[in-house]
């Protein structure tokens, strides 16, 4: 057996022997070479161009993505201050072509029925322009909660994060332009970058993540409205968690059928890997050992025009989307108090009041009906605290508000020690001659959250569980390898 980089299992060798014949070879000497990296940059913070002028690391272009780069040691993007200010997400090369094939449009409604965390759902945020609907869905509580501070971080304005099974949202049937399955897989494609993955690999938990796929498949289905289109996505490289989940899919449901979904680099579907139906091999694969990727299968799916409901009222708790979720206009003394603090900040017309705290929603959100027993994690932005005339403003707006439209703002060059004592959460001496109030706080004209000038002091207000020390801190490795299991 070949040395590699991590000790794989005798049989998965010996299955990817068999199904990839002479090119396992090719295969298998990728596994022994360290794994890609990449870094995808955030297009509501900046251009891709601009980023790559300005970066600081050695960058080359993901050839699918036109906002992803590949770095290489001993860059540390991770270990940058624009990651905190959300100037780019760390990405698996691979993840990112999820939301080059979906392709959402501003002001579309758009899924993501397992979100975290965040990376897909960032860059379909981004590529609608915030705008639209974006309902970004987790069932983990602890991954919920990652996915709303990663989105937090880059500024999107435009989703309603959910924490619910997916036939819980059943009363969104048939509402949704695209929707994203990221589904849950043996995850082969990981096994260099966490050795645990290749450790609980067996047959028969392809088999049980088969099983689960096509399930969730099934009920993914029911959410694409006529015309839609839903991506399939894992990162895998079993058959029976790919080809055949989507023969057996396309077997199922004639009123869906596959796109062609082909990218630079990328194999065509194998249909002899399933039932032969020649329309897989507009599936499409992204190999190690063709591509700067660990690995990944897309299937890009579209519902016919003239599809009627299907499958509509199956699971559904609550009723159908419909009635418009009441909203409440801004109180005059509530928008006094905000202008007194922020002058120059235009307010949202659409907001949600949840005790003292005031969120700006979503433009499309009214459209939506009675959401009785989803449990919503966030939706939209929260803007901060009115208590009588005082406004608190939170982090999420710092960092939704572009930096270029606050003339109250302090920013720093990232090679400067003010970045990284700011970071820690140590205030600092105030700017000569700085008026007192808040302050939005940047690095190199991007957000980093919120300052309040006092008495000769920055006193800061980055929040506690956001801090740390860039000098001492672990690399941030990317979390976005799809949904291994």
């Amino acid at each position: 057996m070949e040395r590699f980089v991590v000790a794989l299992p005798d049989l998965f060798v010996h299955r990817m022997r068999e199904l990839l014949g002479p090119e396992a070879e090719d295969f298998f000497e990728a596994l022994r070479r360290p794994r890609s990296r990449g870094l995808r940059v955030n297009t509501l913070r900046t251009r891709p161009d601009a980023l790559a002028r300005r970066s600081p690391f050695s960058l080359a272009p993901v050839p699918w993505a036109p906002e992803g780069f590949l770095y290489h040691h001993p860059d540390r993007p991770g270990l940058h201050p624009w990651y905190d200010a959300g100037v780019y997400y760390i990405q698996e090369p691979a993840s990112m072509a999820a939301a080059v094939l979906l392709a959402p449009q501003p002001g579309e409604w758009v899924l993501d029925l397992a979100a975290a965390p965040g990376g897909k759902s960032s860059h379909l945020a981004a590529r609608m322009e915030n705008r639209g609907l974006l309902v970004a869905n987790e069932p983990h509580p602890r991954r919920c909660r990652v996915l709303a501070q990663n989105l937090e971080r880059l500024g999107v304005t435009n989703a309603l994060i959910t924490q619910e099974q997916p036939e819980a949202l059943l009363r969104f049937a048939g509402l949704f332009d695209r929707v994203l399955l990221d589904a849950p897989c043996t995850g082969e494609s990981m096994f260099r970058k966490d050795p645990s993955v290749a450790e609980a690999w067996s047959l028969r938990r392809i088999t049980r993540n088969a099983e689960r796929g096509q399930h969730i498949l099934s009920v993914a289905a029911d959410f694409v409205r006529p015309g839609g289109r839903l991506l399939y996505a894992t990162c895998t490289f079993a058959p029976e968690e790919n080809e055949q989940v989507i023969a057996r899919f396309l077997r199922e449901r004639r009123d869906f059928h596959l796109v062609p979904a082909e990218l630079p680099g990328s194999s065509p579907g194998r249909p002899e890997w399933a039932d032969g139906n020649e329309e897989l091999s507009r599936c499409c694969r992204l190999w190690p050992h063709r591509t700067p990727a660990d690995g990944h299968f897309y299937a890009l799916l579209e519902r016919a025009e003239d599809a009627r409901p299907q499958g509509a009222g199956r699971g559904q708790t609550g009723p159908r989307i419909g009635r418009s979720l009441k909203t409440s206009r801004l109180p005059d003394r509530a928008a006094a108090a905000i202008r007194r603090q922020l002058p120059e900040i235009s307010l949202p017309a659409l907001w949600e009041q949840r005790g003292d705290t005031w969120i700006a929603l979503p433009e499309d959100l009214p459209r939506l009906g009675s959401l009785d027993g989803v449990r919503i994690m966030a939706k939209g932005v929260a803007w901060g605290a009115v208590r009588g005339a005082t406004f608190l403003p939170a982090h999420s707006l710092a960092m939704s508000l572009p930096f270029e439209e606050s003339p109250r703002a302090i920013t720093w060059p990232a090679n400067t020690p003010e970045v990284v004592e700011w970071l820690k959460g140590r205030s600092l001496p105030a700017p000569p001659g700085a008026e007192p109030g808040w302050v939005r706080v940047g690095v190199d004209g991007f957000p980093l959250g919120w300052g309040k000038i006092s008495a000769g002091q920055l006193k800061n207000h980055y929040p506690k569980g956001l801090r740390r020390d860039l000098s001492t801190d672990r690399e941030l490795d990317d979390p976005e390898d799809g949904g291994a299991d």
